[in-house]
C-alpha cells in the first residue's frame, strides 16, 4: 500500500485500490505524499512543502496523473510549495480547514525565516468535518483534528485502513502544540476521539518520520498510548 521514495511498504492486499509514496522534503524532512487510485492512476499530492523537483520526480516514477493537491494544515513545511505546484500542474488545492488561513497567509514570510521558497496560497476549497475528497475513484473522509493548528484535518480511506494524519500523530510521539493556535489537550482529544475510532488496523503516514499503525501507537506511544491515558 505504501512506499517511501522508492521503498515499497505494501499492505496485505494483492491488488490494493490505493497506493502511496512518501517524499521527504524541506530541511524539516516533512513527509510529502503522492497518493493514487490504482484503477485510474489519478493522484493527489499531499502537503507539498517544498523541494518541487523531488516531488516531480516521484510523480514521474509512479507514472500517475496528478489531479489535485491536498493540505492537512498550513505550516510552511507542509504548504510552502502548494501554490507553485498547483500553478505548474493546473490543479486545485483542497484543504485544510479555514481556521488555518492565518498560516497560509504568511507562507512567504515564514519561508524567508526558514529558508524555504514559499508562496501564499488560497485553497480552491476549504474542508470541514464530514466532507470527502476524491482521488480518481477513491473517496477519502475528512476529519477536523485541531491541536497542532486550529485548522488541521486528516484524510482517511476506510477500505484501505489508511490515513494521512499530518502533524497530529507520529510514530512514538505527537505533534507540537507550542505554536500559535496549538493546544496539547485539544491535540490529545483529536487523537483519542477522531483517530482511534477509525480502527487499530489503520496504517498512517505522519507528517514526519516513519509510518505506523494506530494499534502500535495505542500500545506504545508515550504520549497517547492506552496505558498512559488510562484506557488500557
Amino acid at each position: 500500500m505504501l512506499h517511501g521514495a522508492g521503498r515499497p511498504i505494501c499492505g496485505g492486499m494483492t491488488n490494493p485500490p490505493l497506493r502511496a509514496a512518501i517524499v521527504p522534503v524541506t530541511p524539516l524532512q516533512q513527509n510529502c505524499s503522492i497518493v493514487w487510485c490504482t484503477a485510474t492512476m489519478k493522484a493527489a499530492v499531499v502537503d507539498p512543502g517544498g523541494d518541487l523537483p523531488r516531488i516531480r520526480d516521484a510523480i514521474a516514477r509512479a507514472g500517475v496523473s496528478v489531479e489535485k493537491i491536498l493540505l492537512t494544515h498550513g505550516h510552511i513545511d507542509h504548504a510552502g510549495g502548494a501554490k507553485a505546484l498547483a500553478d505548474e500542474l493546473g490543479v486545485p488545492v483542497e484543504g485544510p480547514h479555514e481556521a488555518d488561513r492565518f498560516w497560509l497567509a504568511r507562507l512567504d514570510e515564514d519561508g524567508q525565516a526558514y529558508g524555504i521558497p514559499a508562496q501564499v496560497v488560497e485553497p480552491s476549497r476549504w474542508l470541514v468535518e464530514g466532507d470527502t475528497v476524491t482521488i480518481g475513484e477513491l473517496v477519502l473522509d475528512v476529519y477536523e483534528t485541531p491541536g497542532h493548528t486550529q485548522g488541521h484535518v486528516i484524510f482517511h480511506h476506510p477500505a484501505s485502513d489508511f490515513a494521512l494524519v499530518g502533524d497530529v500523530l507520529f510514530q512514538g510521539s505527537v505533534g507540537r502544540s507550542d505554536m500559535p493556535g496549538g493546544d496539547h489537550d485539544q491535540l490529545v482529544r483529536s487523537i483519542v476521539t477522531k483517530l482511534w475510532p477509525l480502527g487499530d488496523a489503520t496504517a498512517f503516514i505522519p507528517g514526519h518520520g516513519a509510518p505506523s499503525t494506530f494499534a502500535h501507537e495505542r500500545a506504545s506511544n508515550p504520549f497517547v498510548g492506552d496505558r498512559v491515558l488510562g484506557a488500557g
